[in-house]
């Protein structure tokens, strides 16, 4: 199972979209500041998440 999904930061109200398949392990390494294009932007929150049976079906749909 993968995920398409957006980050808004409760900062600057910037998104960043991107995949995974661990939604809630990625958001929390995005708010540990460990993604350099969101480590000034923290906290991060989702605001929109779609899932998919494959990781290819979810970056298709990520960009």
């Amino acid at each position: 199972m993968h995920f398409a999904y957006i980050l808004e930061s409760e900062k600057d109200g910037k998104r960043y979209i991107g995949s995974t398949s661990n939604l809630y392990q990625r958001l929390a390494f995005h708010n540990a500041g460990k993604n350099t294009s969101t480590k000034y932007r923290t906290p991060l929150k989702i605001i929109f998440s779609k899932q998919f049976a494959d990781k290819k079906s979810a970056t298709v749909y990520e960009r």
